[in-house]
């Protein structure tokens, strides 16, 4: 281990430099593990938003409307005693729906 301290990234800003620079050893290690777990958690997140364009660059279904994603699937939901079909999709933590149409009594 050398006796010199390391030479900062050139891309990091000054004032971060200086703050890091006046940080105790125990701090640092606490910075460097959030440093690590942040930057895995972004990778992460993109991925899942380049898998999450690729699910809407799929081919629509024609009558798909434009303010549905290509990944929502159709539903049958029955409201007093009619049955409807909907646009279904999972949007982070919810279920959004759509109307569609109503459910024929032929199918």
């Amino acid at each position: 281990m050398s006796y010199e301290p390391p030479t900062p990234p050139a891309e990091l800003p000054s004032e971060l430099v200086n703050r890091l620079n006046e940080s105790s050893p125990n701090r640092l290690e606490d910075i460097a593990s959030y440093a690590v777990a942040l930057a895995e958690h972004k990778e992460r997140e993109a991925r899942l938003d380049e898998q999450s364009d690729d699910v809407d660059n799929k081919e629509r279904p024609e009558d798909l409307p434009d303010d549905v994603p290509a990944k929502a699937t159709i539903t049958i939901k029955e409201i007093n005693g009619n049955r409807y079909y909907y646009w279904q999709w999972r949007d982070g933590e919810k279920i959004r729906s759509q109307y569609k149409s109503p459910v024929n009594a032929d199918e």
